[in-house]
């Protein structure tokens, strides 16, 4: 996939291990990869605690955890001590302070000093925890995000494949945005999706929902609309773009409907906090068992 060797396609989704600190740990429960991240050029430390909180319910979580990390370069130091061999991706933001008028220049950053020690890149402009920053999304701005970064990667002697991870938000016109924002820099691949600002459908009441505030929704209540958007894009885009998975992944039948929906490969988050490490090994023998 986009030049790189998987040893099977199931990934840890970014947010778990911010820092790099887990990267070996990790690696043992059987992981294909393990996304960091989201890193910024600063350390930060997010959003006001409490900032995470579990639907049991609902097998959810939200999150506004606000790109909290020890910076970029405290992240590479630790990379570079790394025992391990698993495909690393880099996940990379801006800092909360920095306009989105100069958020090109904490991207820039980020993957300048990433550069030697990740496989591949994935920019997040599509946290709902950080202000303003969906707005990168949009066309015209994220159109020269990713231009910017890809003209960089060109100049590398060996250059890195540069993933978008996207909202589950977006309308249909936002995606054909996307999809055509793809086509127009040559990206590599892309994520769908992020964390949900909607809170439709759930069985924790109401009450307690509102109580937590603010936030991304991850986990089951995610899995029909992150499928939805899989399934729109990779009928815009053809058979053979990379698309990874994510969002609502809770077992092994869960990710067969995401690979057979048109998933390149799958990552798990919440899931993997649920159901606990066995989770890996169930999707991968599930994939070994199954004739997709």
């Amino acid at each position: 996939m986009f030049g790189l060797t998987f040893s099977n396609p199931v990934g840890l989704a970014a947010g778990f291990d911010k820092d790099a600190k887990l990267v070996d740990e990790l690696a043992c429960f059987g992981f294909g990869f393990i996304e960091i991240g989201t890193l910024t050029p600063k350390a930060q430390p997010g959003n006001d605690k409490p900032r995470l909180f579990r639907l049991p319910a609902d097998q959810a979580i939200i999150n506004r955890m606000g790109f909290n990390n020890g910076g970029v370069n405290a992240a590479v130091a630790r990379l570079r001590r790394r025992k391990s061999s698993v495909l690393i991706g880099g996940n990379i933001g801006k800092n909360k302070v920095t306009p989105n008028e100069e958020a090109f220049n904490d991207y820039r950053t980020c993957f300048e000093q990433l550069f030697e020690v990740v496989d591949y890149f994935v920019v997040n402009v599509s946290s709902p925890n950080t202000p303003n920053l969906r707005a990168l999304q949009d066309k015209e701005p994220l159109t020269q995000l990713l231009g910017g970064l890809m003209k960089l990667n060109a100049e590398k002697k060996t250059p890195k494949p540069i993933l978008l991870k996207i909202a589950p938000d977006l309308t249909d016109d936002q995606l054909n945005d996307i999809v055509d924002i793809v086509k127009e820099v040559n990206l590599d691949g892309l994520i769908a999706t992020n964390t949900t600002i909607s809170r439709d459908g759930l069985k924790t009441p109401e009450h307690e929902v509102q109580k937590i505030g603010a936030g991304g929704l991850s986990g089951l209540p995610l899995r029909a609309r992150s499928t939805e958007v899989l399934k729109f894009l990779r009928n815009k885009l053809g058979p053979d773009f990379p698309i990874i998975s994510v969002g609502g992944i809770m077992s092994a039948e869960d990710a067969l409907e995401k690979i057979r929906a048109g998933a390149s490969l799958v990552q798990v988050y919440t899931g993997f906090i649920y159901e606990g490490p066995s989770l890996i090994k169930k999707i991968n023998k599930a994939l070994l068992n199954v004739r997709l």
